[in-house]
């Protein structure tokens, strides 16, 4: 017979706010086991067992084997000692925190169980936008400090009724200790308000009639998790328009919620992938094909010049609540203003707001920390952040090194986020968008203080991109000269890619693509389209695209026929360009253009893969003006979808002793071929000839090296195309291909690699 023992297990990862301490409690009691179990402030779940051996080794088994859905253990410590003869087994309150640490559980959608009782008109919870229970609901974007307890959220705010308290008292009832549950009787509110404040409804009311508003053609901002939402009915072209006009929006596509998949897979292609990732309880907005021989003309409205459209399914009550008014799918876009961070409370929503909405539906549970819709597409046959947010922040990334050191990294500049290290993990925070003002650098702000406070960590260090005009650099600059942090850590930007991709991968070395709009040089030129042979530690630049300017500096990345002009030299041919087509106003700016090109005066040097696109793009007539980051380069994308790949020699040439692909030769033969060949052909040949010159580069240089791995990263490589062909020819070679999963290979990975580099530099 099995002895009697006594063991205290600590449980570290994501094990606070998910449903732990009632599973625990229910595998013991299922396994006669008797003791406690608590939360620490430290974030770990404490756990005391007394009984059998056997039963414990149960016990411990299905611990490690089938947690709650949402936990994640990452580490399990048993330390046994002597029988106490304990005879019950009971959940403790938590451990008091003192600062907080730990892993903080992301919100997630509402799971089938609430939504039944949302449904069921036998539920008290009929109808309640808010219901939530220990696997699904807000959790980061309502938590003030660990551990996860109500009172350390804004819930406190909602005394629970007797029926809630009763469930939340229960341990075999799955809303015991959810912190988030609240009914009609206890739980927040919703209003709808006219554009000027004016209150026009309450309760169930309020989404009916949010719902009139939508079908009406209004413009709604719908308070949600993380943020506010700017609604309007997606297949109204006026409703959309009126959008894009009163948010300054020309041509930037909106993400479009609808109400099921059914819906979703009537204007867009679904892959199994794409369906699952739809489906996952953390529901990212996802980039699907939404080219169909039955394409709906309103497509054409949401995403304009584009073959993708961004969809999410509904992941709160509310959501699920709003569709049973309306019929069809919405547009869900962030509910900011150009240079301002989302609203999340009423003031805000109407100031900000102002002029742009006809009413708001809000509610009043206060967001702590907002949150931003994830974004992600499959490139290549592997899904690519494009925003790693909701959902999945703060969940951690594992880092990249041993140190005893740890970092607070601020990114770059644009989609930027940042990331702090806590024993031995890295967490990334959410996605915080383009900070170039005031108001974003507070946002900043807001976010290290929130994350540091709820971690308990102490950064050493800080790391910083190398640009000295970045705020973000400043910001880091302020936080070494202000507290005791060492640094700032300066790392080029493309070093900081490449760091990233290697750190995911857990690879120490390999020679990386690293493709993208504007990163700054250590030369003091701007870098974009580079081979690096790089470790976490360091990087040498050894081949990628010749060098070409850009007339008028930022004036070239608004208007891409500026580019298009450095790379051509047949001054008749540039004025048809960019004076006929109207890309450049009239043909004295055109005159400009040439003079400054021929004498290198406001001509920054650039290696841009994107500025590079942007020129073909204007080339080809696809996108002569960028009115938002990435316009030229994603439409050329689209147009070159459907088109064939044309034969083609690519031109190569040297820089420095190193291999490149000859930018100028290149967008001179591609002139050449529009004049024979479609549009989309051409399109489809300069991106295949791009990735393939580069591929041709990294792969020759991993060869002679000794390198066993090539990888590809930056903003480039959300391109579906380019990462395809990089791929193949990598893996032809016999080489191990590195792409992203769990982080963007756009900026938005940057604080990542950051941290990968201040971890390993002395």
């Amino acid at each position: 017979m099995s002895e009697r023992t006594h063991v205290t297990v600590s449980v570290t990862g994501v094990v606070q706010g998910v449903g732990f301490r009632p599973f625990v409690y229910r595998t013991a009691t299922e396994n006669d086991l008797a003791g406690r179990v608590k939360n620490t402030g430290d974030g770990r779940v404490e756990i005391v067992l007394d009984g059998l051996q056997a039963d414990v080794d149960g016990f411990l088994s299905a611990l490690r084997t089938d947690p709650p859905p949402l936990a994640r253990v990452e580490n399990v410590v048993v330390e046994a000692s002597e029988p106490a003869g304990l005879d019950t087994f009971e959940i403790v309150d938590s451990t008091d925190s003192s600062g907080g640490s730990g892993s903080i559980p992301p919100d997630t959608a509402m799971c089938d169980a609430c939504l039944e009782d949302l449904r069921d008109p036998e539920s008290r919870f009929h109808d309640y936008w808010a219901t939530a229970c220990v696997d699904c609901g807000p959790r980061y974007t309502v938590i003030r400090e660990l551990p996860y307890d109500r009172p350390t959220t804004s819930m406190d705010d909602f005394p629970m009724c007797a029926d809630c308290r009763e469930d939340y008292e229960e341990p075999s009832d799955r809303r015991y200790h959810a912190q988030t549950i609240a009914c009609p009787g206890c739980g927040p509110t919703l209003s709808l308000l006219d554009g000027d404040g004016s209150a026009r409804a309450d309760g169930d009311d309020a989404i009916e009639r949010a719902g009139d508003r939508l079908a009406d053609g209004d413009l709604v901002a719908i308070k949600g998790i993380g943020g506010t939402h700017l609604a309007c009915d997606a297949t109204d072209p006026a409703a959309v328009e009126a959008l894009r006009e009163r948010t300054g929006r020309p041509e930037k596509p909106f993400a479009v919620m609808a109400p099921d998949l059914a819906t979703v897979e009537s204007f867009a292609a679904v892959s199994d992938d794409e369906r699952a990732a739809l489906r996952d309880t953390r529901r990212p907005i996802l980039l699907l094909d939404g080219r169909r021989t039955d394409r709906p003309r309103w497509l054409d409205a949401v995403s304009p010049g584009l073959h993708t459209v961004g969809v999410m399914l509904p992941y709160s009550g509310l959501h699920h609540l709003l569709f049973d008014h309306v019929d069809g799918p919405l547009v869900m876009t962030s509910a900011n203003m150009p240079g301002v961070p989302m609203a999340t409370d009423r003031a805000s929503i109407l100031a900000d707001l102002d002029g742009v909405i006809d009413a708001a539906l809000v509610h009043d549970r206060e967001i702590v920390m907002r949150c931003d819709d994830s974004v992600a597409r499959y490139a290549g046959g592997n899904r690519r952040f494009v925003r790693r947010s909701r959902g999945w922040v703060p969940e951690s990334l594992p880092s990249p090194a041993e140190t005893d050191r740890d970092v607070l990294a601020l990114g770059a500049e644009f989609d930027a986020t940042v990331a702090l290290t806590q024993d031995g993990d890295v967490v990334p925070s959410q996605y915080l968008g383009d900070v170039d003002n005031p108001e974003t650098v507070e946002y900043l702000r807001e976010t290290v203080s929130h994350l540091r406070n709820l971690l308990g960590t102490d950064p050493d260090v800080v790391a910083s991109d190398l640009h000295p005009d970045f705020l973000t650099t400043r910001e880091a600059q302020k936080y070494a000269s202000e507290g005791d942090m060492a640094g700032p850590v300066q790392v080029q930007h493309h070093h900081a890619h490449a760091a990233s991709l290697l750190a995911e991968r857990e690879r120490e070395r390999g020679v990386v693509i690293a493709a993208d709009g504007t990163g700054y040089g250590p030369d003091g030129s701007i870098w974009g389209g580079e081979v690096l042979d790089a470790t976490l530690a360091d990087f040498e630049r050894v081949g990628g695209l010749s060098t070409f300017s850009l007339p008028g500096g930022t004036a070239a990345i608004e208007q891409p026929a500026r580019s298009l002009a450095s790379l051509l030299d047949d001054e008749a041919r540039i004025d048809e360009l960019l004076v006929d087509r109207g890309a450049l106003a009239t043909e004295s700016e055109a005159a400009t253009v040439r003079r400054q090109v021929q004498a290198g005066v406001n001509t920054p040097a650039t290696t841009s893969a994107g500025r590079l696109l942007d020129a073909v793009s204007a080339l080809l007539d696809v996108c002569t003006d960028r009115s938002y980051e990435g316009e030229p380069a994603m439409k050329l994308e689209s147009a070159a979808v459907d088109g064939a790949v044309l034969d083609y020699e690519i031109p190569f040439g040297t820089r420095d002793g190193n291999r490149v692909v000859d930018t100028r030769q290149f967008v001179r033969d591609l002139d050449a071929l529009a004049g024979d060949h479609s549009t989309g052909d051409v399109a489809a040949t300069a991106q295949w000839a791009l990735a393939r010159g580069l591929a041709d580069v990294a792969v020759g240089i991993a060869a002679d090296r000794g390198v066993d791995a090539v990888g590809f990263t930056g903003g480039v490589a959300y391109n579906d195309a380019i990462t395809r062909t990089i791929r193949e020819r990598v893996e032809a070679a016999g080489l191990d291909f590195l792409g992203h999963d769990r982080v963007p290979p756009g900026d938005g990975g940057i604080a990542y690699g950051q941290v990968a580099v201040a971890s390993v530099r002395d």
